[in-house]
């Protein structure tokens, strides 16, 4: 099987500025702006913690459908959300594509928000 590349991810480094130590450049304000625009959604918080408790902390797109209860391409759409917004990744295996949490970017999310 060969994999498709990765999209890439969002340095989390660079992803959020906190927000309360000073006034934010417009690239700055809109990537934070995304990255809580993806965490806006119930669905996808849900998939990401269903990710993040998997045993080898992956998950094939056809193992996430059931727990939340919709179609595949529903949950496919999600998480292009999630990997835009860099706080996943994606790896094509054949025809099923695994995702993992990327969980510096979880990180510098909640620093966004601390004084």
């Amino acid at each position: 099987m060969t994999s498709l590349p990765l999209l890439p991810v969002v340095d989390s480094a660079a992803c959020c500025s906190s927000v309360t130590r000073g006034v934010l450049t417009a690239e700055e304000a809109e990537r934070t702006a995304r990255t809580f625009k993806a965490l806006g959604d119930p669905t996808r918080v849900r998939l990401l913690s269903l990710i993040a408790a998997s045993g080898d902390g992956e998950a094939c797109i056809c193992d996430l459908t059931e727990p939340v209860g919709l179609s595949q391409p529903t949950v496919s759409h999600h998480m292009r959300v999630l990997v835009d917004a860099g706080l996943a990744t994606r790896e094509q295996r054949g025809r099923w594509a695994y995702y993992r949490v990327v969980t510096d970017a979880l990180e510098s999310a909640s620093r966004a928000l601390r004084p």
